[in-house]
């Protein structure tokens, strides 16, 4: 068995909790992924996992484990990138970690303009609304909305702003009027995204204004929800003021779908300077794949009309 493949997958099945998890990421078969393992810790001499009929974690043994293998596959793909930035050609496996509504929009666009520029690049999308852990999901770029944490030691490339914007539909601000001022949005149906940590509040600032300190509203509806793009669903249909990113709003603002309103206010759930980033470990700094992809997708998303501003 090649030891590169048993740590790869010994890292995914320990990132992901299971074998058949691990398994579905890998393409492989159940059963395969196990007799790795079985045969790495035989190899070994040491179990490095605890197995249970509901979940599989690490023994203290395979966390330090873990974190060596961690460190060689990194190791590997910064060697790997190294070599590759002397060929002129971009290629092997590129995985992408990036919210499906995004990458819906975006990122399935711009995938015939990759093909042609790139034909040997293969593309290995991860979508998810999580926030995952590059090293341990073997992520190579990862694209962010909002702040970055600077103790997570990434690369950070600022791609376009992610300005919110407060909508709705005309039929529905033909019906109950548009809000002018932020109380005014206690009187209104306010299509609410469901925050884990409970939140039912907007958060305003005037645009321009000098010293303008932000003003926290409760707000109330009838429809929340965890996906934007069902929020913006609602809105058009006429169901309430939506707060949503403008790069998932701005084609149904073109078409008149939807209307902004209070536009001299910034809106935003929690801080109000945030952006849009495409994100890598320090260590992939020279990357000829991530490198292509990133700017590629910036390309796309000025051609969108997506502003950095």
């Amino acid at each position: 068995m090649d030891r590169f493949a048993e740590l790869k997958t010994f890292c995914t099945v320990a990132a992901s909790g299971g074998f058949s998890s691990a398994a579905r990421q890998l393409g492989l078969a159940t059963s395969s992924v196990t007799r790795v393992i079985d045969a790495l810790e035989a190899r070994l001499g040491v179990a490095l996992l605890n197995r249970s009929t509901r979940s599989v974690t690490l023994t203290e043994a395979g966390l330090g484990y873990l974190d060596d293998a961690l460190r060689i596959l990194d190791q590997l793909e910064a060697a790997d990138d190294a070599v590759s930035e002397h060929g002129d050609e971009v290629k092997g496996v590129l995985r992408v970690a990036a919210p499906p509504t995004f990458a819906s929009l975006y990122i399935a666009p711009m995938l015939p303009d990759l093909r042609v520029r790139h034909p040997r690049l293969v593309l290995d999308l991860r979508l998810s609304n999580e926030v995952v852990n590059l090293a341990d999901e073997s992520i190579d770029v990862a694209i962010r909305m909002g702040g970055i944490d600077p103790e997570a030691r990434l690369v950070a490339r600022r791609l376009a702003a992610h300005q919110r914007v407060l909508c709705a539909s005309p039929t529905y601000l033909k019906r109950h009027g548009a809000p002018c001022l932020p109380a005014d949005l206690a009187d209104h149906d306010c299509l609410q995204f469901s925050f884990t940590d409970n939140r039912r509040s907007w958060r305003l600032r005037k645009r321009d204004g000098i010293d303008a300190v932000v003003e926290e509203i409760p707000i109330r509806g009838v429809v929340q929800a965890d996906n934007a793009d069902v929020l913006r669903q609602a809105a058009v249909a006429g169901l309430g003021v939506a707060m949503l990113a403008h790069w998932l709003v701005h084609a149904d603002l073109r078409a008149g779908r939807l209307v902004r309103v209070m536009e001299e206010y910034e809106v935003n759930p929690g801080p109000m300077d945030v952006a849009m980033h495409a994100v890598y470990q320090e260590n992939r700094r020279g990357s000829q794949k991530i490198r292509a992809f990133v700017e590629l997708l910036a390309e796309h998303l000025g051609r969108a009309g997506i502003p950095d501003a």
